[in-house]
């Protein structure tokens, strides 16, 4: 009975997380799916203590190649099909839910950029 050993590639590659002071870099193997390489840059992020702070969530974000189009990778593709290294890292936008003429975001919680321009739009009044 021979074992054949199957050569698995691995890659360096680069993630630029929008919003981020720079970039992440790790290494992966070439057939990575890219939900998995999602999780191990947003753990990365988390390890590292970057801001902003980022949900865990990997269904939460979209992973574009920084060079090969504009669509973003589906999740059970490869991380190698494209044969690329680059990569950014995006926020899935909520869609906006009309109800009775107000435009209602996602579940409704308000995100941290408006909690803190809220809690610095404190008046001064003078005497």
């Amino acid at each position: 009975m021979s074992i054949k050993k199957v050569k698995v590639t691995r890659l360096l590659i680069t993630v630029n997380v929008l919003g981020s002071a720079g970039p992440l870099r790790f290494v992966v193997n070439e057939n990575d799916k890219v939900a998995k390489v999602v999780d191990t840059a947003l753990k990365q992020y988390g390890r590292e203590g970057r801001l902003p702070i980022l949900s865990s969530n990997v269904n939460d974000f979209l992973l574009y190649s920084a060079s090969a189009g504009m669509d973003a990778l589906g999740a059970s593709d490869s991380i190698g099909s494209l044969g690329v290294r680059n990569f950014i890292l995006c926020k899935k936008q909520k869609q906006a839910v009309m109800t009775e003429g107000r435009a209602q975001h996602g579940n409704g919680k308000r995100g941290w950029k408006a909690w803190l321009t809220k809690s610095f739009n404190f008046k001064i009044h003078s005497h």
